[in-house]
């Protein structure tokens, strides 16, 4: 068993030539028109205006409210949000033309590093030439003055760590209960001279002998 299934065809967006179809489209639309904008202002609770004018220019309108304080309302709204936008434009060109004059500075300071560096030399005049060599010897005398002063802090940096270690080691003698030794006692002892005596023969002999010595 067949059964036929109509199917409706799809409705070109186009003006209809017909005029009795034209006038039965727009009712059918109109009315239906009216009815969602009734149910979207009682369902949602919005506030809807919709105006409506025939080829003829009938008017056809509903508003959840009254319309005039809807149309004011829209009024405002478009003309802030026409501000918004003119104000929206103005701040993008400005930033436009900043990024433009940093583009240039960008630009200008990468061309000035590698003149530094002694590139792209060929299209300066004396002038620039000598800016640039005045340029560098101020860096130079610059970096001449930081490295000494690097080297100044490091130096009183050691003669602190002097200070410290010397400062332990009088606090450890102290502790141990050793005295500092004295210069003098150091010389006395390394000029004290250590007599010997080397005697070779029998013990009997080494013996009278040291008996004679004897007072």
């Amino acid at each position: 068993m067949y059964s036929l299934k109509m199917v409706r065809g799809k409705t070109q967006m186009k003006r209809i030539e017909n005029a009795t179809s034209r006038q039965v489209t727009f009712s059918k639309r109109r009315n239906g028109l009216l009815k969602k904008a009734f149910e979207l202002s009682v369902l949602c609770e919005a506030e809807v205006a919709l105006i409506i004018f025939s080829t003829r220019g009938k008017l056809y309108e509903f508003s959840s409210s009254c319309m005039n304080k809807t149309i004011e309302r829209y009024q405002k709204k478009s003309e802030k949000h026409s501000g918004n936008t003119k104000g929206l434009h103005e701040n993008i060109l400005n930033e436009m033309e900043e990024t433009h004059d940093l583009g240039k500075k960008i630009e200008f300071l990468e061309d000035y590093r590698r003149r530094l560096l002694g590139e792209g030399l060929g299209l300066c005049s004396i002038d620039d030439l000598q800016n640039l060599e005045t340029q560098l010897d101020r860096s130079l005398a610059k970096i001449r003055a930081r490295k000494t002063q690097l080297l100044l802090e490091r130096i009183e940096k050691l003669k602190g760590e002097e200070r410290q270690l010397l400062d332990d080691n009088a606090k450890l003698r102290e502790k141990c209960s050793m005295r500092p030794r004295d210069e003098s006692q150091e010389q006395n002892t390394e000029s004290m001279e250590v007599e010997t005596e080397l005697f070779i023969g029998p013990p009997d002999e080494r013996r009278n002998t040291t008996t004679q010595k004897l007072p």
